[in-house]
């Protein structure tokens, strides 16, 4: 499971911080919460267990590696 921490040191830059500085880091945030909300999916932990496995043990479940994410997400792009 991903975790984040997000530290803001306000008095670094004496909370004048420019408005496109502020503008930024909000979307800097909203970047970091993205990427927080993918790593948490189960598609991506069955991705990054599917990649994990070799060859043989995909091969075993009927799959190859270029097909894995094809067969993660066949119920939402490929139906």
């Amino acid at each position: 499971m991903a975790d984040a921490t997000f530290h803001t040191d306000h008095a670094a830059h004496g909370d004048r911080r420019s408005f496109g500085q502020q503008v930024g880091a909000f979307f800097t945030a909203i970047g970091h919460g993205l990427i927080a909300m993918g790593e948490n999916s189960s598609r991506y932990r069955r991705l990054q267990a599917l990649n994990a496995m070799s060859d043989e043990q995909l091969a075993a479940r009927g799959l190859k590696r270029s097909e894995i994410v094809r067969h993660v997400f066949a119920d939402v792009y490929y139906a």
